[in-house]
């Protein structure tokens, strides 16, 4: 999902900050490519990602922000499965993405629950869902988090997380440029 304003940071293209020698975009397609088959780019704006090897979606809704990005995703062919990733978390790892899609077995979807709530992009969800997220946008209700009270979601706990790695790191996203500056000096 590479469909945010970026206002914090002066519109500059988060998925494009260099982390670790690489930029963002092609650490996440890396590792998504390990666990998902197509990968592909839902945003605004397709053009931002001409030169990458991968197919571009333009929100199916404009305006809806992540809730329009989500249900773009789910319209796009392919498995039952759509692993949904924001495009600022730099150390997502195969083998939790992996565990998201085996926790979301008879649900609509599973997410990661940290203490500040769920994360509705760092997730994956079900196309079965497409026609509760269609009628969200349609009804104006475009807060994703919120997508707990009309679908059935399985939540990933941060113990579950920690399987997987350090959950600073694995859930690391930057948000702002203290943020980026954090991760470019050991942080995470």
């Amino acid at each position: 999902m590479a469909g945010g304003r970026a206002r914090r940071f002066a519109g500059q293209d988060k998925s494009r900050l260099v982390v670790e020698g690489r930029t963002i975009i092609v650490r996440q397609v890396e590792v998504l490519q390990r666990v998902a088959h197509p990968v592909f780019v839902v945003g605004h704006d397709p053009g931002r990602f001409a030169d990458l090897p991968l197919p571009v979606y333009a929100d199916v809704v404009t305006g809806a922000g992540v809730m329009g990005g989500i249900y773009t995703a789910l319209t796009v062919d392919g498995p039952d499965t759509v692993i949904v990733v924001g495009c600022d978390m730099p150390f997502l790892e195969s083998g939790l993405l992996q565990g998201l899609v085996e926790l979301s077995a008879g649900h609509d979807g599973a997410w990661v629950r940290t203490p500040r709530g769920v994360d509705p992009l760092l997730a994956c969800y079900r196309r079965h869902a497409a026609p509760i997220l269609r009628g969200e946008i349609d009804a104006g209700r475009l807060k994703a988090t919120d997508l707990r009270s009309v679908l059935n979601m399985a939540e990933m706990s941060l113990a579950d997380v920690a399987t997987y790695g350090p959950p600073e790191r694995l859930l690391a996203n930057l948000n702002s440029p203290d943020d980026y500056a954090r991760v470019q000096y050991g942080g995470s």
